[in-house]
This record gives C-alpha cells, sequence and structure tokens, in this order.
C-alpha cells in the first residue's frame, strides 16, 4: 500500500470512529504549520477539511483556537463549522494523532491584490468579530509585538544577521539583499521614534484571531465567506486592523490600495464603534512599523521550502519594502482621509 493509500485509509478510518462518517473521497493538500491537512467527501455528499496534528503541536492552543472559532460562527459571522467528535470534543485523539474536522466553506483563498468591495467586505466581518470577541476571555497566547517594544538596535542587528546567513547559505540576489537592508536599518533609525511617537499612549488588548492574513480568509465574487485558521491570541485590534487593511501585496501591486484601505478601516469602524478613534487612526502607523520590524522572507535558509514556497517568501519581502516606501510617503494623505472617520462609525 502506498503512503498516500495508508493516510487515506487512517483518516476514513478516524472519520469513522470518532465522527459517524462514511468517506468516498480523500485528497491530501497544501500543509499548514503544524498539520497535515486533507480534503473529504463523504458518502453523505458533504465536503469537508480534515486537519491532523503533527507530534509537535500546542494541542492547547489549537483547542482554544477551534473553541474561539466556533464562539465567532455562533455570533454569525462567515466561519466554517468545527466538528465535534463523539465525545463533544473540537479536537479528537484517534490512530495516534489529534485531529480536526471543519466544513468547507464555499469560494476560495485568493492571494491577488484586494478589490474595494473585497477590502469592504473584510473590513466589515473583522470589525464585527473584534466586537464579538471583546467578551472572550483572554487566551494565554499573546502575539508578539516588537513593532511596538522592541529597540531600533535589536533591529539594526537582525539586519546584519540575515545578511551573515545570506551569505552563508550562497542567497542567489546578494546584492539586492544589501541594498534591501541598508534602506531597512535607515528606515528603522530615521522613522521608529517618529511613528510610535504619534500612537495613542495605551492600546486596547483582546481576543483575537491574531493571522487575518489573505490566506485565511475564503471569499466569493468580492464577499467574505469564511474565516479560517484562527491562531488564537491576546493582541491588539488596531494592530490586526492595521496589519490586514495594509496587506503588503495589496498596496505593492495596486493603483486602488489606498482606496482599499480606507474602505476597510471605514467598514471596520462601522461594525466596531467601540474600538477608540484613536486607535482606528493610529492602525496606518502600526502597519508600518510592524512590517518595519519584520524580516521574515528576507532568507529562506534553514526552512525545508518548496521551490514555490521559497518564491512566495521572497516575493513578500520584495512586496514588504516596497509597501514600506508607499506608507512612508503617503502617510499624511492617509492622516487626513481616516481623520474623517468619525465617532459612531462611518465617515463624516
Amino acid at each position: 500500500m502506498s503512503d498516500a493509500d495508508w493516510n487515506a485509509e487512517v483518516t476514513a478510518d478516524v472519520l469513522e470512529e470518532r465522527y459517524g462518517l462514511g468517506v468516498l473521497v480523500v485528497e491530501p493538500v497544501h500543509p499548514g504549520t503544524d498539520t497535515t491537512n486533507r480534503r473529504v467527501m463523504t458518502d453523505e455528499g458533504l465536503r469537508l477539511f480534515v486537519k491532523e496534528y503533527r507530534s509537535n503541536a500546542d494541542l492547547e492552543a489549537a483547542r482554544t483556537a477551534w473553541d474561539m472559532s466556533e464562539y465567532c460562527r455562533a455570533a454569525g459571522i462567515p466561519i466554517p463549522r468545527v466538528w465535534d467528535d463523539a465525545d463533544g470534543n473540537l479536537v479528537t485523539i484517534a490512530q495516534g494523532s489529534a485531529w480536526a474536522v471543519v466544513d468547507e466553506a464555499p469560494g476560495r483563498v485568493t492571494t491577488s491584490a484586494m478589490t474595494v468591495p473585497l477590502a469592504e467586505s473584510i473590513g466589515a466581518t473583522m470589525g464585527r468579530m473584534h466586537r464579538v470577541l471583546a467578551a472572550y476571555p483572554l487566551p494565554k497566547h499573546v502575539q508578539q509585538s516588537r513593532w511596538r517594544t522592541g529597540t531600533v538596535e535589536d533591529a539594526v542587528a537582525q539586519c546584519d544577521t540575515v545578511m551573515a546567513t545570506a551569505l552563508r547559505h550562497g542567497h542567489e540576489a546578494l546584492g539586492q539583499l544589501r541594498d534591501d537592508l541598508a534602506q531597512r536599518r535607515e528606515d528603522l533609525q530615521n522613522h521608529v521614534h517618529w511613528l510610535r511617537k504619534h500612537l495613542p499612549e495605551t492600546l486596547a488588548e483582546q481576543a483575537l484571531h491574531a493571522d487575518l492574513s489573505r490566506t485565511n480568509l475564503i471569499v466569493l465574487a468580492d464577499a467574505v465567506t469564511g474565516v479560517i485558521n484562527f491562531k488564537g491570541a491576546t493582541a491588539m485590534p488596531a494592530w490586526e486592523l492595521g496589519r490586514t487593511a495594509f496587506d503588503p501585496r495589496t498596496v505593492a501591486t495596486s493603483p486602488e490600495w489606498d482606496a482599499c484601505a480606507l474602505a476597510m478601516v471605514s467598514a471596520y469602524h462601522a461594525q466596531n464603534s467601540s474600538l477608540p478613534l484613536a486607535e482606528v487612526r493610529a492602525c496606518a502607523r502600526i502597519a508600518l512599523l510592524s512590517m518595519l520590524f519584520s524580516f521574515h522572507g528576507a532568507t529562506t535558509s534553514g526552512h525545508d521550502l518548496s521551490l514555490e514556497e521559497e518564491a512566495d517568501l521572497q516575493q513578500h519581502w520584495n512586496e514588504q519594502q516596497t509597501a514600506i516606501r508607499r506608507l512612508l510617503n503617503n502617510l499624511a494623505d492617509l492622516d487626513d482621509a481616516f481623520a474623517c472617520l468619525r465617532t459612531g462609525g462611518g465617515r463624516s
């Protein structure tokens, strides 16, 4: 029996034993960070997504994430249902592994630049979700916030570490990376203090999805049909709003990037007016700081990645570099646009 056939058989056994489901088809799909993933069709025609956790996965964090997902779904947010097993657990233990079974949402993941209608849909969905999660218990996991508390000196030192790693592993575009890192050092030294100075003194923290990236949104016809892959962490809503509104791919590639950001932030504020306006208006600065302190994709050394995954990481780094320049050059205009947001949601 091949590995694929054996894995399909094990998956079918788990779904029958722990969920009472008969399986017709099992197809492997792209693996997650902590999971092996499979798409399943049952003998009743149900389309499901099955996650098998790796042995080193944090199952307590996984249970928190699935519970948060169900909490939001119960509030009417478009989130695929997580199946209870025979004992009522969202994460089941079977065949020596931990598993989770989820409905497949209509639509697909798209990583192309956002349109204004899609940005508006994402903003409204996020605003509702943040409003709902404000009452959820704070998760133990706290999202890192180097963008707020990390030192410029440490970030500049990280530039040197990245370059040393690239030299050691023979990075294929050393000249470009050297220029990128020189620009990053200059931006860190010239802009971080000023950007932080204009943030509110305090920023609200609450339970959040904490990984609301484009790859974790299912969309259909410019509307969000599913929010997936909750990380489940305590974090700042203004950070998640900025991170999503100023998605580097959109900022770097779309002439409508600023209109998309304004549409998302406006729709968010209309659905979650309890987040102080000062924090909503600060989201562009927070997004910019977050990018400045991120070196994700600068080098892929040390990762067991396919050529496609390496190319995706390199593209992310390039787009982030472009996004930083565009945000720095247009921050005053964004401040003026966000100043139109009024108390109570919407725009004046």
